[in-house]
């Protein structure tokens, strides 16, 4: 079992090697496979209000783990073949957001960066 992001990240990459997969990842196959698991993620709560989608027995809690697991694997999949470090982007994706939402601003709000008065610098 793999505790660590590079240990899966090594065990997914063998999975993929011991069934010659890699020729079928292409970073196009690979992100249209993962919005297709996001939107398998997304089915789980389509109908339900929004306490009902904070309430999960076991069995629903272990469909939608399924689903995010796959999304997630994709995600590495995507990450690996177009040579991109995931805890690296996403440590820079949050220094941004933290210039884009200064929690000053942003504490309790779910507007846009666009409302806040932020410097054009740090949009994307």
């Amino acid at each position: 079992m793999s505790d660590s992001l590079d240990e899966l990240r090594a065990r997914v990459n063998a999975f993929v090697a011991e069934r010659d997969w890699a020729q079928f990842h292409t970073p196009k196959n690979l992100a249209m496979a993962m919005i297709v698991e996001a939107a398998e993620v997304v089915e789980h709560f389509q109908w339900d209000t929004p306490a009902e989608s904070a309430t999960m027995d076991a069995a629903r809690k272990t469909e939608i783990g399924h689903e995010l697991a796959d999304t997630f694997v994709y995600l590495l999949r995507i990450a690996e073949v177009c040579g991109i470090d995931l805890i690296a982007a996403a440590n820079a994706k949050i220094d941004l957001n933290a210039k884009k939402y200064p929690a000053e601003l942003a504490r309790g709000s779910n507007a846009k960066y666009t409302a806040y008065q932020v410097p054009p610098e740090t949009k994307d």
